[in-house]
């Protein structure tokens, strides 16, 4: 009996620590993606605005719209990969190795410039540690910029002659098999993948890993694309989130209102995972509402001229194209109505208490947690970090820009209303989480695997409801308490 128990913890420990690494590794996509999203919506409101088919065409300014899609983006991520591995000595080379590879290409390379950006800081990173301490005084700026120049020099050669054409066709054979899933009405398919992914965290490298890269390709072209609504819709998660409003039970009823606001106006879709999560048959109407949008958005010919982020409706909507704002609004409209009333059904199919326990339990955890004295700790750690010793606070979430931002805006209210002045919290993502100087880390429970990766022994608090997560209070007492004693 022991020991089966013991290798269901170890299977359960494997589990999760898988998943950390694909979590790890989509937050490394998106943290190449994400910090340059304003330069993506710069392209967008230029294509949309001044295009031929625009808004308001003008031929002059519309000379901005090739070059800043061939060159500055790709280069863009590949500085950002680059930086991210090796600061900025990381990112220049980064830079030098994916313009090989663009200038060897007849297609944006995206993809280049992610794997490139990265790869060329790495060796880069290599070659310095295998030279640190011995150059000779006096040398060291000359041989720090002659390694950089000669690699790099090196890396775009390779990158030109094979790399680059390597990358080429691996995207070709991406882009060509959506593309048959285009031509023959498959493209709902990919919500059976889509909407389980973003529920595991998986959302924004699903979104700027595959559908935009594609998404700005087409886009080139045609003037929108529809595989920047793929994974972004808001239809399907409002349209659960009006089911949990109109016939859940308990906590989950009462937040659902407030989620609804912030997913389909702040573009947070985190704010439903729990939803899911907690009760996963859910799932099937998330990813019928998804495939009812998407076959909605193909039947009426949407797209949008650049990936919108946050996916909200107002991104939506600023990014949709002269002409196509009815199809757009079609498609979110029938995800969310189609989302709404197979959720509906299944909440009145299956009524468990059990499914609201990560909402209905939250009185009582707070009463745990007050009579322990402590949050939920990293079991890595021997006992919880001293209260006095607090002074920086950090929400970490996926991308470090939605669920952690507006994670940390509650507990700074919080902690103002009590008083308590002394303490900064912030906002990252999990990645940059060891550039923080945290001295307590908050997240979703479900990225907390991951946060322990890059925690370093830090303290981290564990919620599973972004809005009215128990924890709060408690932390907020926590550090009264240890205000009050002094």
């Amino acid at each position: 009996m022991e020991n089966t128990k013991s290798l269901q913890v170890k299977e359960k420990r494997d589990n999760a620590q898988s998943r950390a690494k694909v979590q790890k590794f989509g937050g490394f996509i998106t943290g190449m993606v994400l910090p340059n999203i304003g330069a993506f919506i710069a392209w967008g409101l230029i294509t949309a605005c001044f295009i031929p088919t625009g808004w308001i065409p003008n031929k002059d300014l519309a000379k901005l719209v090739s070059p800043t899609l061939t060159y500055l983006l790709p280069l863009l991520i590949a500085y950002t990969g680059g930086r991210a591995i090796w600061g900025v000595r990381g990112g220049v080379i980064g830079t030098i190795a994916a313009m090989g590879c663009i200038i060897g290409a007849s297609i944006p390379m995206f993809l280049g410039a992610m794997v490139l950006g990265p790869l060329a800081a790495l060796i880069l990173k290599k070659f310095d540690s295998l030279i640190e301490g011995k150059i000779p005084a006096g040398f060291e700026m000359i041989v720090n910029n002659f390694s950089l120049g000669i690699l790099g020099m090196i890396l775009a050669i390779a990158a030109y002659w094979g790399i680059g054409p390597a990358i080429y066709q691996v995207n070709m054979v991406l882009k060509t098999g959506i593309e048959f899933m285009v031509s023959h009405h498959l493209l709902i398919l990919l919500s059976i993948v889509n909407e389980p992914a973003k529920v595991l965290f998986l959302n924004n490298a699903i979104e700027q890993g595959i559908y935009a890269p594609l998404g700005m390709q087409q886009a080139a072209t045609l003037g929108k694309s529809i595989y920047f609504m793929l994974e972004s819709s808001p239809g399907p998660g409002f349209g659960l989130l009006l089911a949990y409003w109109r016939f859940g039970t308990g906590a989950s009823k009462e937040a659902a209102p407030s989620a609804m606001i912030i997913h389909l106006l702040g573009g947070i879709h985190e704010i439903y995972f729990p939803y899911v999560l907690m009760k996963p048959i859910m799932i099937i109407g998330m990813i019928l509402g998804g495939m009812s949008g998407v076959f909605t958005f193909q039947l009426l010919g949407a797209g949008l001229v650049a990936f919108p982020s946050p996916g909200s409706i107002f991104s939506f909507l600023i990014m949709t194209p002269k002409g196509g704002l009815l199809a757009t609004l079609a498609g979110l409209v029938v995800g969310t109505v189609v989302s709404f009333l197979v959720s509906s059904l299944l909440l009145k199919l299956d009524r468990k208490p059990v499914a609201e326990t990560e909402f209905e339990s939250s009185k009582d955890r707070m009463q745990q947690l007050k009579a322990n004295g402590r949050v939920e700790m990293n079991s890595d750690l021997n006992q919880s970090t001293k209260a006095k010793d607090i002074k920086v606070i950090v929400f970490a979430c996926d991308a470090g820009m939605g669920s952690s931002a507006m994670g940390a805006s509650l507990l700074r209210k919080k902690l103002q209303n009590a008083n308590i002045k002394d303490v900064k919290v912030t906002n990252t993502s999990v990645e940059e989480i060891v550039n923080a100087n945290a001295d307590l880390i908050v997240c979703h429970k479900d990225l907390a695997d991951r946060a322990k990766l890059a925690a370093h022994g830090v303290e981290i608090v564990a919620i599973t409801n972004f809005l009215g997560a128990p924890e709060y209070d408690a932390i907020v007492e926590r550090l009264s308490k240890a205000k009050d004693s002094n």
